[in-house]
Formats: structure tokens, sequence, C-alpha cells
């Protein structure tokens, strides 16, 4: 499964909860809604960068 499908989930627990109806903060990129299946905080990450994305609540990942 692709990083940029819906459902998918990366090596740190991060779940792709779809795309945004927004550009991402990369030229060329869209926004994504992740959700931490640790903490269940949500947040926006770049496509490029959902596969090595960490929480930034729990695992001191960027914001």
């Amino acid at each position: 499964m692709k990083s940029t499908n819906e459902g998918y989930i990366n090596r740190n627990n991060q779940e792709n909860q779809g795309k945004l109806n927004e550009e991402g903060t990369l030229r060329g990129q869209s926004a994504y809604q992740i959700k931490c299946l640790n903490c269940e905080f949500v947040y926006k990450a770049n496509g490029c960068d959902i596969f090595q994305r960490k929480c930034p609540k729990c695992q001191k990942g960027r914001s």
C-alpha cells in the first residue's frame, strides 16, 4: 500500500486519514490528515513525509 493511500499506517504508528483540500508546505505536495494511533493526536503532513512522520505530541516529531 502506498503511504498516500487512506488507511496507510507507517512504522511509527501514524495513520493516513486522507488527503485534504489544501496544498502542503512543500512545492507540489498535497496536505494529508494524519492520526497518531498511540495518543490519537491529529495533525497535517505533506504526502512525501507520511512514511516517516512521528507524532508531534508523543514522539517528538516536527509540528
